[in-house]
């Protein structure tokens, strides 16, 4: 195993499937679906090789791969997981398959949304594997020209305006950390290596060697700023209703469920990391704006009128959450909001196809038009009863344990600010479950009668999620096992970077 560049293997994989399935005669539509799903397929057990292989024992970064890129700027090819990037990695190669089953029938030409699914995946895998920050930032930046095509030219009427939003949001926050980045490289002495400049933090935090004191806060307001934007977090949010209304269910989901989890990753490996003096000064305002986020979007999620913009706000919240536990810098705090990162995944993914399957078969988003649904769809509502209630965090189901941790860990430092996040326990139930009554429950409209229950290609894609959200609700022992190590190490660090 160590001779094999597995992690190299693992994200070229669905980039040269992107390639394959692109390639491929356009009367070969069946052919591109298979071959997608099979690379998918691939993906996943590559992805399970990588979770068996990995020492838990082990050092900090493993499977790492090091060769020089552009030796002038200090800049390598360097690979490697730690913890943290292992368990995003799974969810990535989890979902993936998932959701290209969801989206089967969603293009008339599906080699160009398959190709670009798993360009996607690939650059979502390598910028979680990248130890080299400027290879990092490369495909932060390219994950952007797959996503802009598949929000704007496979979603609804307002799709293309929604895409080129999210564009601009994301080219601007792109803008900024790019300057960053060269501030960064100047003050670390001319290396990109994050592992060499997270060593010698204190030289870069403390303004040692040189470094005026001020720029440390700089650069760190200038990463922050862009994974804000990716998180999103509120006040930076306001692209991504947009996205979840006009983008097909599948790319939404891919959206907030894997490609946003990069904002949030990258506030805890590089925010906190190489700027810890800059965190802890912050703190006290990212806590305060993720609050705000939480009771925002569970507020405002209430107030909505169309089935995916409900959804999307809800997400909102939750990535203020997770945005909370990670500031809160406790144990508890950020290994919930590590968990979080995962269970929210899978239960966006969830409810949104089902809401995407809902509004397949009526053609409307509008809340109004839809009623008694588990009259004609029985199979249809129990699953998204389940999914709603995986989302407002019931016990035994996975969030949980999640939104418990945050909130404990929280309370340690900041119990004002804890017990104003709790608020959205009960928001959370006022949304879900006033979603479902007035979708699924009383009487049946007229024109809902002929509507069929979920396909079993539906079926498919739900169970295992739903599965997975009660397997990880009832015992998350063993990610918690994988998560806990890692999160402890970086508070420990964190206090040790501040002292130096």
């Amino acid at each position: 195993m160590t001779q094999l560049p597995l992690l190299s293997v693992l994200w070229l994989t669905p980039l040269a499937g992107a390639c394959l399935v692109v390639a491929m005669p356009a009367s070969r539509r069946p052919a591109a679906k298979y071959t997608a799903v099979g690379i998918s397929l691939l993906v996943l057990a590559l992805a399970a090789l990588l979770l068996f292989h990995f020492d838990p024992t082990g050092p900090q970064y493993q499977f790492v791969e090091s060769h020089c890129w552009i030796r002038s700027f200090g800049a390598g090819y360097v690979v490697g997981v730690d913890r943290v990037a292992l368990v995003l990695i799974a969810l990535t190669a989890v979902l993936m398959p998932l959701l290209l089953l969801a989206g089967w029938n969603d293009a008339e030409r599906p080699r160009g949304y398959m190709s670009s699914m798993l360009a996607v995946e690939s650059m979502m895998l390598i910028s979680l594997m990248a130890l080299d920050v400027l290879l990092f930032f490369v495909f932060f930046e390219a994950m952007l020209i797959p996503m802009f095509f598949l929000v704007g030219r496979y979603g609804g009427p307002g799709a293309a305006r929604a895409a080129l939003k999210f564009l601009l949001y994301s080219l601007f926050g792109g803008l900024i950390m790019l300057a960053a980045l060269i501030g960064l490289h100047l003050a670390a002495g001319g290396t990109f290596d994050f592992r060499a400049i997270a060593a010698t933090v204190s030289t870069v935090s403390t303004g040692a060697a040189g470094v005026n004191p001020a720029v440390p806060h700089v650069l760190f307001l200038g990463f922050m700023l862009a994974f804000a934007i990716k998180a999103p977090l509120w006040p930076l949010h306001t692209w991504l209703p947009g996205v979840a209304a006009e983008a097909t269910p599948v790319v939404a989901v891919l959206m907030m469920a894997v490609v946003d989890k990069i904002g949030t990753f990258g506030m805890l490996r590089y925010c906190l990391q190489l700027f810890p003096t800059s965190a802890i000064l912050f703190r006290p305002l990212v806590i305060a704006l993720a609050v705000i986020a939480i009771v925002y979007g569970a507020l405002v999620a209430i107030g909505q009128t169309d089935i995916m913009r409900v959804i999307a706000y809800t997400s909102i919240s939750h990535f203020g959450l997770i945005v909370l536990g990670i500031f809160a810098m406790t144990g508890e705090g950020q290994s919930g909001a590590t968990l979080y990162m995962v269970n929210h995944g899978l239960a966006t993914a969830a409810l949104f196809l089902l809401a995407g399957f809902l509004v397949s078969r009526k053609g409307s988003r509008v809340i109004a038009d839809y009623g008694g649904i588990q009259q004609v769809a029985p199979v249809l509502a129990g699953t998204f009863l389940i999914a709603g209630l995986g989302t407002l965090a019931l016990p035994g189901l996975a969030p949980f344990i999640s939104e418990f941790l945050v909130l404990i860990g929280t309370f340690v430092r900041y119990p004002a600010a804890a017990v104003l996040a709790a608020s959205a326990l009960v928001l959370s139930a006022i949304y879900v479950l006033w979603l479902y009554q007035r979708l699924m429950t009383g009487p049946a409209k007229a024109d809902d009668a002929t509507l069929h229950d979920l396909r079993p290609r539906e079926l498919a894609v739900v169970v295992p999620l739903l599965a997975m959200l009660v397997a990880v609700g009832v015992y998350p022992k063993p990610l918690l096992d994988v998560i806990d190590p890692a999160t402890g190490h970086g508070v420990s660090e964190l206090a040790r970077g501040t002292k130096d």
